[in-house]
This record gives C-alpha cells, structure tokens and sequence, in this order.
C-alpha cells in the first residue's frame, strides 16, 4: 500500500528494478524496515536470485550497507569456495537479511582441445587450421568487390546448420594441404565447463566481493567488525580482506572520531589555559564535566535510540564545549572566593551554590533547544535525532555529574587563590562570610 509504482530493466542472465513509495508523512514504516520483508518474498522465487537494498541518505561510493573485497592468487575454484564459506556463515549471524558473494560460477564455457599429433599425420598445421576457423567463425570481411561502381564488403559465412550449436561446429569442413576435406571434429574435441561471470581485480590481484544488506536494529560497524572476524578465522594464507563503498568510508573516517575528539579536548584545554592562566583549572574543568557527560552520551548508542555516525560525532564535540561552559562558571566563581579569603572547601561550595543557577538556565536552554531535534520523525530524521539525543541526554546527565562530581576534584586539585598575607602595620581585612556575586 506504500508503493506508487515499479520499473525495471531486464537484460540476458541479468536485470534490476526499482520502487517508488509515497512520502514519508503518508506510511507508518521506513524504506529500511521493508527491506528485510522484502528480502524474504524475494527468497520465495525459485528461478532467480534477487536481493533489494535501499539507496543512502548520502551520496556515498558504494550500493551496499557493508561491501569488502578479499585479494588472492589462488585458482578460482578456492576463491568461490572460501567466498561460499563466508557467505553461508554470514547468513547465520543473525545480522544480514541478505549477503552474497559476486564471485558466481554459472557462465557456460566451450573449449575445443585440439589434437596436434592427429594435424600432424594429415599434414596440417596449426596456423592453417585456425586462419579458416577464423574465418567462418569471425564474419569479418576478407576482400572488396567494385559492381556499378560501388564497392561492397565480402564477408564469408557458414551455413546456419553448422552455428545452430557447439556441437555443430565440429562437423565443419576443412580443407587439408592436399586439397581434402575432413570435418572439424577430426582434429577437434569439445568441452565444456563453468567459468565465472566476470573476472575482477583489486589492486592488480584477482579478487572477489562480498556484499550484504544489514537487517535493521544493527549498525554498519557491528556487520563489518563481524566480517572481519569471519575473515581472521576463515581466509587461508595469502587471502586479504580490504573494503570498497560505504565500509571503506568507515574505516579510514570512522576512526577518526577519537582524535578529532581529543583534538577538541586539547583545544578546549588550551583556550581555558590561556584564560585562567594556569594548568590546574583547565584539567579540573575538563576532568569534572567531559568525561562524565562524554559516557553518558555513549551510553544512549547502545540503547537503540540513535548510533555512532557522523551526526553523532559531531553532536559529541559540542557536548565537550556546551558542558565545559558549567563547569567554567564554578570553578571561575570558587578562585574569586578563595581570593577573597576563603579557603579552597568553602569556595568551591560558595561557588557550586551561587552558580547552580545559572548551571541550569544553560543546561535547560541547551536541552529545550535541542529537544525538538528528538522528536523529528520523515526522511533525514535518522540524522538530527542523533545531534538531538547527544546533546539532550549528554547535558542533562553531564551538568549532575558536573555538579556532584567537580566539588571533589576542585578540593583535590585546585590551586589555593588566597592572598597573600597582609604587610605589617597594615589593617588586615574582614574575612567575608560570602563572596560578591560576580
């Protein structure tokens, strides 16, 4: 009932399709969770050998959720024996709705195995013997003749008797060194065997390619990390597992997220240095409120409301910032106390108190204006509900973390503020009960 409408194309040994569906406000169900229905209606065809799959979101290089290419140089008959091997395996994880390999066996092949021993008893060589096969078997134009003044090809055929089949060809005639006839057949014998579709190559080795559709619930990066263990246990030596698409996008920039995240740590660590001046304020902020809000935000990934992604990612780097800013209103506040006389337990609670409310006004703006990120639902709701449920989640539990948790570490690391004390026969001052406001 989703469905607008069907086109195909069909091609010999060969054919694809599409289908539209009505907009996403008008269905109860996403183009990802038809798939696997769709996959099992399609195992239901016995003749043909059908998976569907889902165009991205993003332009990406490849077609599937997880493709990698294993390199050899063994035989072909090995190579479609290890890519059957995973390919079963991978179907029984539980983690695909399809997985393929496209190293497939099934072109027919004719070869015909000349004796040369029998050419040579009738005189025959192999130069003559395959200039007239070429001939009637190539249709390619030998000579040119002029009639009324227009010049025609001459092409040589065979009779449609001797192309009717393999075998037909065998009964061919061929001329011998003395002027003879004999069949091809007489120097010819036929065989035939399988062969694959195509013949790939990576990287200047042959190869074959696995590719796989994950079922929904699961991620890319579980699918291809179970790949790569199948591939650790089943891959002989000399096989060599390597990513093409989408996996190889996760590989090369999904591992870039934890240092782009302590590069961001590193930078925020900076910025505060240079702002208080000191070492030990920029690693009790960041050690009283990142870590904590960091996990809490991770945690949220494996409940099943959003995944590691690129959105998520980023969603992650302005949570370091957004809950870096709490902890800098305390710890600003507790070294403006201790200034004024206080010593460092005092402080830091003078300050946990005059600054809890600003704490919250940040956090409840940060969470009320990412909100509605969460509750977004139709195409590309996958992308800002996971920048929504970092930061929401990651505000909300970093700023209580922040405010039980920096206490301790302001205690335990901060530096003592205090001023000097007085020179003599100068009026020391009152010692305040309570810091400014600042």
């Amino acid at each position: 009932p989703t469905a607008t409408y069907i086109w195909q194309s069909i091609n010999p040994g060969f054919g694809y399709g599409g289908q539209e569906f009505v907009s996403p406000d008008d269905r109860d169900v996403t183009t990802h969770e038809l798939l696997p229905a769709m996959s099992e209606r399609l195992k239901g065809v016995p003749t043909v050998t059908a998976f569907p799959s889902a165009q991205p979101s993003l332009p990406t290089a490849g077609q599937y959720d997880l493709e990698v290419v294993v390199t050899s140089g063994d035989s072909l008959d090995n190579m479609r024996r290890v890519a059957n091997a995973m390919a079963g395996r991978a179907m029984t994880s539980g983690l695909f709705y399809f997985f393929e390999s496209g190293l497939k066996m099934d072109l027919l092949a004719v070869e015909y195995q000349l004796d040369k021993d029998r050419m040579s008893d009738l005189g025959m060589t192999l130069g003559d013997l395959t200039s007239q096969m070429d001939l009637f078997v190539s249709e390619g134009y030998v000579t040119r003749y002029d009639e009324r003044g227009r010049a025609y090809r001459v092409i040589p055929q065979l009779q449609q008797a001797f192309k009717f089949s393999p075998e037909a060809l065998l009964d061919t005639p061929v001329v011998m060194p003395s002027g003879g006839q004999v069949p091809f057949g007489t120097f010819a014998v036929l065989q035939r065997s399988t062969e694959p579709r195509a013949l790939t190559r990576f990287q200047q080795k042959s190869s074959f390619k696995l590719f796989g559709g994950v079922i929904p619930g699961y991620t890319k990066e579980q699918a291809l990390t179970y790949v790569e263990g199948l591939a650790d246990e089943l891959l002989p030596p000399g096989y060599v597992l390597d990513y093409t698409g989408e996996s190889r996008e996760i590989r090369r920039e999904g591992n870039t997220m934890v240092n782009v995240l302590g590069l961001s740590l590193i930078m925020v660590f900076l910025v505060l240095a240079l702002q208080f001046n000191s070492f030990r304020d920029p690693l009790i902020i960041l050690l009283g409120s990142a870590p904590l809000a960091l996990f809490a935000a991770m945690v949220i990934t494996f409940t099943g409301f959003t995944t590691i992604n690129i959105y998520s990612q980023v969603g992650l780097i302005t949570l370091v910032g957004l809950i870096s800013k709490n902890a800098i209103l305390i710890v600003e506040f507790a070294n403006q106390a201790q200034a004024q006389g206080m010593n460092k337990l005092e402080a830091i609670k003078a300050g946990s108190i005059y600054r809890l409310r600003p704490v919250l006004m940040t956090t409840g703006a940060t969470v009320f204006g990412h909100f509605p990120l969460v509750l977004v639902e139709g195409a590309g709701a996958e992308a800002r509900n996971s920048i929504g449920f970092i930061l929401v989640i990651g505000m909300l539990i970093g700023t209580l973390f922040t405010l039980v948790m920096l206490p301790a570490i302001y205690a335990l690391l901060a530096s003592d503020h205090r001023s000097a004390e007085p020179a003599a026969g100068s009026t020391p001052a009152e010692k305040p009960t309570q810091p400014i406001p600042a």
